[in-house]
């Protein structure tokens, strides 16, 4: 499968994973905050920050009972309508425009996740570089086909997908223009479990689907998100927050600057240690190898004297024979008088 270059960005197994920080609602109806939210993610290190494109009206209608109504009680969201929550969740589209130059500004990638066809127009109109599709939009056959069009690259998140459902929006995209897909394993539970996030699923998908693949991480904390670059997954989506404390629609399973900062580092060693299959000494390993165990004399030999289990032992360090050699030593006779500390050779016996 090809790296995806998405303007400094490039997505690929010869890269360092891409870590996308999503804002979503975080920034509480301040665009103070919101900016500060930017900068907080440049600081860490963040190669994107994401956004979400939408209003209230145009992912639901207001209605306050029945299925319009969150009443699972595991849910974060529970008492709210679902019109009140994207009330509550959405990011002006005024601010887009600001926030995406303080992205240019900060030397990092800003874009969006659109929900309907209106919300791809005015996404052209800031001609934002990608594209970011949620799961539950993911089957939203129509929308993909429309963000394909533009024939800009495509995250998709998978949360709840069939292969059968992955395969159809895949088929739509690059059918609609988008040669460039990436796909993220995502469990759309918030926050997700490590038990239910089946990271195995990420090479899996990778040949499935010949494309990078990623994780969009609702999991607390950051182990899962290191776990995955071992699986192959070429990029990272975490929720971001200035300070979990401060509230939020998505606040309770987002991570704070420090984390960020510690996912970013954490992942990149992840990366760093995958390298090649290897086996025998690196070159960095040769200096450690006389630190093996070998054979030596430990004891004071005359010449013509038998070397016993006495006198000759596997010890540190390894200069001397290996030990795989002991028995054919025991019951040689010393060619020459040896002092206590040789290293036993094939010359002295």
């Amino acid at each position: 499968m090809h790296s995806i270059k998405i303007e400094q960005i490039t997505v690929g197994k010869e890269h360092r994973p891409s870590i996308i920080a999503e804002m979503s609602g975080n920034h509480n109806h301040s665009l103070e905050r919101a900016l500060a939210i930017v900068d907080a993610a440049a600081d860490a290190g963040v190669q994107a920050l994401k956004l979400q494109t939408y209003t209230a009206d145009t992912m639901t209608i207001n209605i306050d009972d029945g299925e319009f109504f969150i009443d699972d009680p595991n849910s974060l969201w529970k008492g709210n309508s679902l019109y009140k929550l994207y009330q509550e969740a959405y990011t002006p589209w005024e601010w887009h425009k600001p926030i995406f130059d303080r992205c240019r500004e900060r030397g990092i990638l800003g874009f969006s996740t659109p929900f309907d066809e209106t919300a791809v127009d005015f996404l052209e109109s800031l001609d934002v570089p990608c594209y970011k599709i949620a799961s539950f939009e993911m089957t939203d056959l129509p929308l993909i086909r429309k963000v394909a069009f533009t024939g800009k690259p495509m995250i998709i998140s998978t949360g709840m997908a069939t292969v059968a459902e992955i395969d159809e929006t895949v088929r739509a995209a690059r059918q609609g223009g988008c040669q460039d897909v990436i796909l993220l394993k995502c469990t759309s539970t918030y926050p997700a479990t490590p038990k239910n996030t089946n990271l195995m699923t990420i090479p899996h998908l990778r040949d499935l689907f010949d494309c990078q693949v990623g994780l969009s991480d609702h999991t607390m904390g950051i182990g899962v998100s290191v776990a995955s670059i071992a699986l192959g997954a070429t990029v990272i989506e975490k929720h971001f927050t200035l300070s979990r404390a401060d509230g939020g629609v998505d606040s309770a399973f987002s991570l704070e600057p420090a984390e960020m900062k510690a996912l970013i580092t954490e992942c990149g060693q992840a990366y760093e240690s995958l390298g090649r299959i290897s086996y025998g000494p690196t070159q960095a390993e040769q200096a450690s190898l006389r630190h093996r165990r070998s054979l030596y004399v430990v004891e004071d030999v005359r010449a013509g004297e038998f070397f016993t289990e006495n006198n000759v032992r596997a010890i540190r360090p390894g200069l001397g024979l290996p030990p795989k050699y002991l028995d054919i030593v025991i019951g040689r006779r010393a060619e020459k008088d040896v002092r206590q500390g040789t290293p036993v050779s094939w010359e002295i016996l």
